[in-house]
C-alpha cells in the first residue's frame, strides 16, 4: 500500500542511493543478444535502495512488471527476459492501466526478440492479447520513456514503447540492436525462400551462393541494426553510458513532472499587425 503513492505524483519520499553499483551495468548485456539476462539486475542498480516490488512475478514470468522509485519519484519499470507470450502481455497491459490510474511514470528497459510466434501461441490468442498491450502503451495518460539495452526486435519494438508510439524520451545503450529481426533470422528466412524456389522448379540451390548471400544479409542487419547507425536515423534521443542511466531518467522524470504542474494560457483573438 506505501508504493500506491495516493498522497502525490510528485516526489514524496527521501531519494536513495541503489544498493549495487552502477559500473555492474557495463557488464550485465551481453555482447551475443540471445544469451540471456535477468532484467531485474538493471532495474537494482536504477531504482532507488534497489527496493522492487514485482507485479504478478509468477504470472507470465518472461515479462517483468515491477513497483520502484528513482530519485523518490514513483515509477513502473516494464522490461522482458524473453519473448512476449499471452500471459505477459495480459500482465503488461493490466500493469500499465495500473500505472495509469495511479499516475505513475512508466520506464520500458527494451530487451526483447519479440511477441511469441508459432501455432500454439497463435491458437491461444497472441494477437489479441498483444494488440491489447499494444492499445495501452498508445493509450497510457502518464509519461512513458524507454531504455533501449539489448534487443530491439520485430513488434517487441512496438509493444514495449519504441520510436512509432511517442515516448516522451527515447536513449539507448551501446550494445543496442533495433530491426524487424535478427541478420542470422533474416538470413536463414530468405535461405528457406530461395531453396523452396529452386525445389519448385525441380532445380538444387547453390550452396556457394546461398551461403555468400546469407552472408551479406547477416552483414547489412547487424550495421542497420547497431545503436549508433539507428541514433543516426534519429530513432532515439541518444545514445547514454549504461552507468549514467539513473540520472538521465532522474532528470527526465523531473522534466515531465514540472510540465504536468505548468498550465497553458492559450490566446483566445488573433494578434493584430498594422
Amino acid at each position: 500500500m506505501a508504493n500506491l503513492g495516493w498522497a502525490s505524483r510528485a516526489a514524496t519520499a527521501e531519494s536513495s542511493a541503489p544498493r549495487f553499483a552502477a559500473d555492474d551495468l557495463l557488464a550485465l548485456m551481453p555482447i551475443d543478444l540471445r544469451q540471456p539476462v535477468d532484467m531485474r539486475e538493471v532495474m537494482a542498480r536504477l531504482a532507488d535502495d534497489s527496493d522492487l516490488l514485482e507485479f504478478k512475478p509468477l504470472y507470465g514470468a518472461h515479462t517483468l512488471c515491477v513497483q520502484g522509485r528513482i530519485d523518490a519519484q514513483q515509477v513502473g519499470f516494464i522490461s522482458n527476459n524473453g519473448p512476449i507470450d499471452v500471459a505477459g502481455a495480459n500482465k503488461a497491459t493490466h500493469f500499465i492501466q495500473r500505472c495509469c490510474q495511479l499516475g505513475h511514470p512508466i520506464v520500458y528497459l527494451q530487451n526483447t526478440t519479440g511477441y511469441m510466434v508459432g501455432r500454439e501461441s497463435e491458437q491461444a490468442g497472441m494477437i489479441k492479447h498483444g494488440s491489447k498491450m499494444i492499445q495501452a502503451v498508445t493509450s497510457a495518460t502518464v509519461p512513458q520513456i524507454t531504455i533501449q539495452c539489448g534487443a530491439s526486435f520485430g513488434a517487441g519494438n512496438y509493444g514495449m514503447c519504441g520510436r512509432g508510439y511517442s515516448p516522451r524520451f527515447l536513449f539507448s545503450w551501446p550494445l543496442a540492436k533495433t530491426a524487424v529481426m535478427g541478420g542470422e533470422q533474416a538470413a536463414q528466412t530468405m535461405r528457406i525462400v530461395a531453396e523452396a524456389a529452386a525445389a519448385r522448379k525441380g532445380a538444387v540451390a547453390d550452396s556457394a551462393l546461398l551461403d555468400a548471400q546469407s552472408a551479406k544479409i547477416v552483414e547489412m542487419f547487424d550495421a542497420q541494426a547497431d545503436a549508433f547507425y539507428t541514433s543516426g536515423l534519429l530513432l532515439d534521443d541518444g545514445v547514454i553510458d549504461p552507468r549514467e542511466t539513473r540520472a538521465v531518467l532522474a532528470e527526465c522524470l523531473a522534466m515531465c513532472r514540472d510540465a504536468s504542474d505548468r498550465r497553458l494560457n492559450p490566446m483566445q483573438f488573433g494578434v493584430a499587425r498594422p
